[in-house]
């Protein structure tokens, strides 16, 4: 059992201080995860990977209700919570609240950075597509999340699930295929 796992198994049997000693051990894979999802972002992203990572451990342990089935799930649980911000992060920018769409831009920088309302708008457009697909197939959407919002290998998402690699990859192209005519659908 990794030093993660007994950790893990500390914090669920209520242990206070195993909390502290988690966050240094997971730090940098968090930061790696955090980087490859913010890779994904459009330039100009006011959110930063330290921000991001800071946030999601938050939720994480603050959750008293969570339980961690090992390395792999808690992982699996960060990247969604990092899913989860982003889509926040992504729909609170569009919000009216917030310019409606509207923000100040320098001539030169606009011709550098494309298009960072077109790339919120994906994001949500795919967020609300992959919540149609775990009402219909919880298990390939959970695969999308692990492959496309962790970073994980076909192979590693596999083994999260507990299903063969084979399987994960026939998931993996019924999934992309489904959420691009959803996604093409809503538009």
């Amino acid at each position: 059992m990794s030093q993660v796992t007994q950790i893990l198994v500390a914090i669920d049997k209520g242990d206070v201080h195993a909390v502290d000693q988690l966050f240094p051990l997971v730090y940098q894979e968090l930061r790696q995860l955090a980087g490859r999802q913010m890779r994904q972002e459009s330039p100009g992203q006011t959110l930063q990977a330290t921000a991001l990572v800071n946030e999601a451990y938050l939720r994480l342990v603050d959750n008293k209700d969570q339980h961690w089935n090992g390395r792999y799930h808690f992982f699996s649980a960060a990247a969604e919570a990092m899913r989860r911000i982003l889509i926040e992060n992504a729909r609170r920018k569009k919000s009216v609240r917030h310019g409606g769409g509207h923000k100040r831009i320098e001539l030169d920088k606009a011709l550098l950075i494309g298009d960072a309302d077109s790339a919120n708008d994906d994001l949500i457009a795919l967020d609300e597509a992959l919540e149609k697909l775990s009402q219909k197939d919880q298990k390939k959407a959970d695969l999308v999340k692990l492959r496309y919002f962790a970073g994980l290998t076909s192979d590693q998402a596999a083994q999260v699930l507990g299903i063969s690699p084979t399987t994960a990859d026939r998931y993996w192209t019924y999934a992309r295929s489904w959420l691009g005519v959803e996604i093409t659908r809503s538009e």
